[in-house]
């Protein structure tokens, strides 16, 4: 991952996501709003195929990556399947026959293919990430993930 490259992401949903969009590509023709039903958030969240960062409210959200924050609100574990992992607002996740592009103004990764801890947290308008290799790509949350 790259330090220090530093993403606004603009959210109607009050929800900034981390996936790779081979990972819920199975989700394409799906409903562009799926995941907004709270069992089918926490779902894919549990099983490694996406981050969604529950923000609060909708505004305009400063991403910075770093390579390790050293006091995480939360910690999300991903598996990456492609090497491509996207950062962007949560209304630009696969579904309702869209995927992600450059247009979608969010900010697409290259990193290796595998498992992966993504940690996260929050200040105000400010959001760090940061994605380090780990040997789980799942979760087991009970509620959905706030920042």
């Amino acid at each position: 991952m790259t330090e220090g490259m530093t993403v606004t992401v603009v959210t109607g949903t009050a929800t900034v996501c981390v996936f790779d969009p081979a990972a819920v590509r199975h989700r394409l023709d799906d409903d562009g709003d799926w995941w907004s039903i709270p069992c089918a958030e926490l779902a894919a969240v549990n099983a490694g195929q996406v981050a969604f960062f529950n923000v609060g409210g909708d505004d305009a959200y400063e991403v910075t990556l770093q390579a390790e924050l050293a006091a995480p609100q939360v910690s999300v574990h991903l598996a990456v399947r492609s090497g491509r992992v996207y950062i962007g607002a949560g209304e630009d996740v696969t579904g309702g026959g869209l995927e992600p592009d450059a247009d979608c103004g969010g900010l697409f990764l290259d990193v290796p293919a595998g498992s992966y801890c993504l940690q996260a947290r929050r200040d105000g308008a400010r959001i760090r990430l940061a994605l380090l290799p780990d040997a789980r790509a799942s979760n087991a949350f009970d509620a959905l993930v706030r920042i």
